[in-house]
């Protein structure tokens, strides 16, 4: 590891456009498992608060499948040197993380049936941190595989035991 010292800063690259594609329909599902089930009851049981309820969710995951994913977009940021990952996550809830590669343990990526679908993938960097993983959602495939295979030639030329 360098001479640098590793400060909280935030990180240079965006994640893939095809994202928002993502979190939409995940937004979306999530949304139509409350959803249906409040439809259903309202066709057997006629309900002002029934038919409340169902508006009530419609409502709110319309606004947040719209407003959700773009922000979620420009919040989520990356960036691996030599010396650490740098990532930035979230929506309401921002997460900033330093991932310095001496303590990096291992590198993984994983693709759902919908990452797959659009070409994307997570890369998960596991340390040896009370944090947990650090894990960088929506890259396209191909920079998904290109950052593992660097993270963990990095890893394996940098002295230590990852602990």
């Amino acid at each position: 590891m360098s001479s640098e010292v590793l400060r909280l800063r935030a990180p240079r690259h965006q994640v893939s456009r095809k994202s928002i594609t993502l979190w939409t329909l995940h937004a979306l599902i999530g949304w139509a498992v409350l959803l249906v089930p409040q439809l259903v009851v309202l066709i057997f049981v006629r309900s002002p608060w029934q038919l409340a309820a169902a508006v009530a969710t419609l409502a709110l995951g319309t606004a947040h499948t719209a407003v959700m994913p773009r922000w979620r977009y420009r919040v989520h940021r990356w960036e691996a040197t030599p010396d650490a990952v740098y990532t930035l996550a979230g929506w309401l809830n921002q997460e900033w993380r330093i991932a310095p590669v001496s303590r990096i343990q291992t590198v993984d990526t994983k693709r759902g049936p919908l990452q797959q679908l659009l070409g994307l993938s997570t890369v998960t960097v596991t340390t040896a941190s009370a944090a947990g993983p650090v894990h960088i959602e929506g890259l396209d495939h191909a920079d998904a595989v290109r950052l593992a295979d660097e993270l963990t030639t990095t890893t394996q030329a940098t002295p230590g035991d990852a602990t």
